[in-house]
């Protein structure tokens, strides 16, 4: 049973940083491509930034410069290092996994930025 656990997420000041982690409790080796991906009131989940199992990431315009995403794969690990933290970054964070063609998600976690 494949799960996925964020974490990090909370209230921060604009202009902050958070680093989330999203932990998995398999391997994360295996996994094609693993994401992070956000949800504010009101609005459709957006995809954020992605890693590759080869290493390769994108990222969204929104966060471009601003969001890092890395893996660990000796702690089964995905981060998602926000700096430069703006208040329309307010959301739930959600991290994803895909394995072929299964895919998992984590339960959120809330990032709320004040102005």
């Amino acid at each position: 049973q494949v799960q996925l656990a964020e974490s990090g997420g909370g209230l921060v000041q604009a202009g902050g940083s958070l680093r989330l982690s999203c932990a998995a409790s398999v391997s994360i080796v295996s996994f094609n491509v693993m994401g992070w991906y956000r949800q504010a009131p009101g609005k459709q989940r957006e995809l954020i930034a992605t890693i590759t199992s080869g290493d390769n990431t994108a990222s969204a315009d929104s966060v471009k410069g601003r969001f890092t995403i890395s893996r660990d794969n000796a702690k089964n690990t995905m981060y998602l290092q926000m700096n430069s933290l703006k208040p329309e970054d307010t959301a739930v964070y959600y991290c994803h996994a895909r394995l072929i063609v299964d895919v998992y998600w984590g339960q959120g976690t809330q990032v709320t930025v004040s102005s």
